[in-house]
């Protein structure tokens, strides 16, 4: 699995956090075969002049100006028990976008960060393939038995969500059953792919640079 490969994108969400910097979440951003803002995030593409195909919240924190010039490709979610997030998820699998890059979902307030990154397991859970493209890295949930691409030196994460029986080869620091998510912290790749073999559900980053 190269999970820097994004031929095979159906749709990219850009969330409210920080806007994408480093060339690989820009670069998927440029290449968007369908772009779905979540509510603020709005603003911030205007001011790159770009429009989005769908844009989707509650409305608490895009500007009233681009809500009413926008309102056509708007669409109102006012259900507070899921976030903007997983309304823009819901919306593409209802269209059958089910292989996704998500942008701009860390950057902003820790909570909000963490609690998107967590989100990653529910979707893949519900049949939908995603990514989530930082400023840094990439993660991506996974399950069961797994081989990764990577190079010399890659920094790697591991965050252990229900795996049991946790194995790996290829990575400098091997890995056992471990509860706690820092125990799988700060890893690194010995070349161009690893695995990990794993019964249950667990996250993995991958850093962009050494």
């Amino acid at each position: 699995m190269n999970l820097f490969d994004i031929s095979d994108i159906d749709a990219v969400i850009l969330a409210n956090g920080t806007y994408p910097s480093a060339n690989i979440p820009l670069r998927i951003l440029k290449m968007a075969p369908f772009l779905i803002a979540c509510d603020g995030a709005t603003n911030k593409l205007v001011e790159q002049n770009i429009i989005p195909d769908v844009i989707i919240g509650d409305g608490d924190s895009i500007s009233s100006v681009n809500k009413e010039k926008l309102q056509k490709i708007f669409i109102h979610v006012a259900d507070q028990e899921t976030n903007d997030l997983t309304k823009a998820v819901n919306y593409l699998e209802q269209h059958a976008k089910l292989n996704l890059a998500i942008l701009g979902a860390t950057g902003g307030r820790d909570d909000h960060a963490l609690g998107n990154i967590s989100l990653l397991i529910d979707y893949m859970k519900r049949g939908i393939s995603v990514r989530m493209f930082t400023n840094h890295g990439v993660f991506i949930p996974l399950s069961g038995s797994q081989t990764l691409r990577s190079f010399k030196g890659q920094q790697v994460s591991i965050f252990n969500f229900n795996a049991k029986d946790i194995r790996s080869d290829g990575l400098k620091y091997a890995l056992y059953d471990f509860t706690n998510w820092w125990q799988g912290t700060l890893n690194e790749a010995l070349s161009d792919e690893f695995s990990i073999d794993a019964n249950g559900d667990y996250m993995v980053y991958l850093s962009y640079e050494e």
